[in-house]
């Protein structure tokens, strides 16, 4: 089989590029070890920038999104028992949708579906091969046959664990990483969002985070320790502690129900560089982690897929390298600018260990003054809807 971009991983990532290829009628098919049904199952984020959103639309698959998705104006910080509201709109004129990421997976994989392009889930054994040379492979097991897909360009889509990172010369990538001492454990469930708009609580007992993926879904989150086991959490040990962590308006509006999923997930920053190494391009986790406090892992794989998506339409369509040649530059510029911002905004609002009572008196004058700041809170605002694709 052959085929003009090979795309390893099927997550959103790897489907948005497959899309946008698809639009400027560039071949690609896509191959993903785990089944559709295991994809779909993943429980992620859901706060999609304004960029995002554009590329879903650029691509043709933002039709239940424009119908289903809750546009935020802004978010509410909580500290010393207190409510402060950032106005994204007021002070950048751009806001967020609040969208999962699993419904964006969804239509994503129905489109693809919908096209007849071709996508090949459950590959076993899938390695990369020759993208230092002329002839660039993907090979896989399936179905009891070793299978062999060429092409021009790899893309690998596929996360933090995938083979693409994993595949290039230790000596050809640089790891930049920090990984914090603690981590969320988080909620699903299908219960009324307790704001209109996200929560991030400030606390002595640690982070907590009012999310939500519908009006009528809800996705909350506490800070824990690394050694902390989800079956030491029952669904009424995790409300008494939200509750415990939120201003009183705030806790008494939460309204509680049976936990749909429930998990402890690390948490860490994390670049490796460069992005396209011959013919193989990393793209979202398989390049860069952030934490989630800044709501970027998405946006970021995003971003990525929209860079590449435009330097592979010149080559095909302009026969111009100038798109490829300058990806991981490009990607690398806007990833270091939201790395920063995912650190300090968890820096900001999570209890560490080692900082002490000196820590807590820097993070409460810094939230202080970020409440009652206009340029400060224009900061938040401007990374947290998303700096600009350029």
């Amino acid at each position: 089989m052959r085929t003009q971009v090979a795309i390893v991983g099927a997550g959103p990532a790897g489907l948005l590029l497959g899309a946008l290829l698809h639009q400027a009628g560039i071949d690609a098919v896509i191959i993903e070890q785990r089944s559709a049904e295991y994809v779909l199952g993943r429980i992620r984020a859901g706060v999609l920038e304004q960029t995002t959103v554009a590329l879903l639309e650029q691509a043709g698959v933002a039709e239940r999104l424009r119908r289903e998705g809750l546009p935020h104006d802004g978010t509410e910080l909580a500290f010393d028992g207190q409510l402060h509201r950032i106005d994204f709109f007021g002070l950048t004129g751009r806001r967020v949708t609040v969208y999962g990421q699993t419904e964006v997976t969804q239509d994503l994989m129905q489109a693809r579906a919908a096209a007849g392009l071709t996508t090949v889930y459950e590959a076993e054994n899938v390695s990369v091969h020759g993208f230092d040379g002329a002839a660039p492979h993907v090979r896989y097991h399936q179905a009891g046959r070793d299978l062999e897909l060429a092409c021009d360009f790899i893309a690998g889509c596929d996360g933090y664990h995938g083979v693409s990172r994993a595949s290039v010369p230790a000596c050809a990538i640089a790891i930049f990483e920090k990984v914090y001492p603690f981590g969320w454990l988080g909620i699903l469930a299908d219960v009324p969002p307790v704001r209109h708009e996200l929560v991030y609580a400030n606390h002595e007992r640690g982070f907590a985070l009012c999310s939500q993926r519908s009006r009528t879904r809800s996705r909350y989150y506490l800070q824990t320790s690394l050694t902390d086991k989800v079956e030491n959490w029952s669904d009424a040990a995790f409300w008494d502690e939200l509750r415990l962590r939120l201003p009183a308006e705030v806790a008494q509006q939460v309204t509680t129900g049976a936990s749909i999923e429930k998990s402890i997930a690390p948490l860490r920053s994390f670049v490796a560089e460069p992005m396209r190494f011959g013919t193989l391009f990393l793209a979202g986790d398989a390049a860069h982690i952030v934490p989630p406090t800044g709501a970027k892992g998405l946006n970021l794989a995003a971003s990525d897929v929209g860079y590449l998506s435009q330097g592979l339409i010149e080559h095909y369509r302009d026969k111009s390298p100038a798109g490829i040649d300058a990806y991981s530059q490009r990607c690398l510029a806007r990833i270091w600018k939201a790395e920063r911002f995912s650190w300090w905004f968890t820096s900001l609002m999570h209890k560490f260990p080692e900082t002490g009572a000196f820590g807590q008196k820097m993070q409460h004058a810094e939230l202080e003054y970020l409440v009652g700041s206009k340029a400060a809170s224009t900061a938040l605002a401007e990374n947290y809807v998303g700096l600009p694709i350029r």
